[in-house]
């Protein structure tokens, strides 16, 4: 999804039914937030969490998303926004000794990250 604010363009991705808890997702997109582009990149790649492989995928696709629709550049963009969201429990059940049988809860999420451009007066005072 693309929008026009008026305070700067920004691209939202959406990334549903990851197979991932909550919680472990939340780690990582902790780190990210606020940051800018490059600096993320560089955070994901370095992060030893399993939750760090989509999540990368996930700002790649962002920033591919706004380069080609709306010609921004990666450079002058930064994680406006990040979030996690609880997603559906997927239930199975493990066969145990006796014909009796455990649960196992296999949780998903949902991880949304917006990309937004950095206004021109934060890009003037970066230069000074």
């Amino acid at each position: 999804m693309i929008k026009n604010s008026s305070s700067g363009r920004e691209v939202k991705v959406l990334a549903q039914h990851i197979s991932m808890s909550v919680f472990k997702a939340r780690r990582v997109i902790d780190q990210i937030r606020g940051r800018s582009y490059e600096e993320t990149l560089m955070i994901l790649e370095l992060l030893p969490y399993r939750a760090s492989y989509p999540i990368l995928k996930l700002v790649y696709s962002a920033a591919a998303n706004a380069n080609h629709n709306m010609g921004l550049n990666e450079a002058d963009s930064f994680i406006s926004k990040a979030e996690v969201n609880k997603g559906t429990i997927v239930k199975k059940l493990r066969p145990r000794a006796r014909g009796r049988s455990y649960p196992i809860k296999k949780p998903r999420c949902h991880i949304t990250i917006v990309l937004k451009e950095k206004s021109k007066s934060l890009l003037d005072q970066s230069k000074i």
